[in-house]
């Protein structure tokens, strides 16, 4: 059996067979300083009773126990509020997809970018914590930075995940497919393309990328798909000639 994971330092995994094409010198072409214009017009945002709403639906929907939480991309390294733990574990029947556009954040209204969230279908390897006491005011915490405006893209649901010591329910983020920023199945170059370009105030979808893969290695998780879009992004930074840092 696995020994858990610290959300604060994970456990170091084996030398790679290969390094990622994608690396931190081709990250940084694709960074710049981008002011946050703020809420997009037209976009309703939420609202501090929307969050008392939706956190004590995930509250009354919840498993007897520890709070659980599925983390599989940022959470990773910049968990909202508090958790504790770590294991390894796989959500069947959803895998991680670059499959949400944003217009904030990591994107902008000139340039919108993608951003990941669990989709249907296939499995998904990523790690389960538990959110720490103060569990009412960690979730909203969470929630807070997960989801942003009315109808949210990327919702919380109870999955049922499987760990080595057994199957449990952990609250992960899954993209509701009706909404209209949902964007569906991409081919692999054209979110490769949208990844290379798109930058915002957070920073940019191939600092994202690069940052997720990064922290699901040192768990000793690997997604194929990610390493084959990673190889994609370093190829299109590479023959963009505009896109140095300034």
């Amino acid at each position: 059996m696995n020994k858990p994971i610290s959300a604060a330092s994970p456990r170091k995994s084996s030398p790679r067979k290969a390094a990622m094409a994608l690396t931190e010198e081709l990250v940084a072409r694709t960074l710049r300083v981008v002011e946050d214009a703020g809420p997009t017009p037209g976009m309703v945002y939420m609202t501090d009773a929307d969050y008392t709403r939706i956190r004590d639906e995930v509250l009354a929907g919840a498993p007897p126990g520890p709070l659980k939480l599925f983390a599989y991309g940022s959470l990773l390294w910049k968990p909202a509020g508090e958790v504790s733990g770590g294991e390894r574990a796989v959500a069947t029947g959803w895998h991680r997809s670059f499959c949400f556009t944003v217009q904030r954040f990591r994107g902008t209204v000139e340039q919108p970018g993608l951003m990941m969230a669990l989709d249907r279908g296939g499995q998904c390897q990523g790690m389960v914590f538990e959110i720490a006491e103060q569990v009412a005011a960690n979730l909203e915490a969470l929630l807070r930075r997960e989801m942003t405006i009315l109808p949210a893209v990327n919702v919380p649901r109870w999955l049922q995940v499987k760990t080595d010591g057994g199957t449990c329910r952990a609250l992960g983020f899954v993209v509701d497919p009706a909404n209209p920023r949902y964007a569906g199945k991409l081919d692999k170059r054209a979110i490769a393309m949208t990844l290379a370009k798109a930058v915002g105030h957070w920073g940019s979808g191939a600092e994202y990328l690069f940052e997720t893969i990064r922290h699901l290695d040192a768990c000793g998780i690997r997604d194929r798909n990610l390493w084959q879009l990673q190889e994609l992004v370093a190829d299109e930074i590479g023959r963009v000639p505009h896109l140095t840092r300034p």
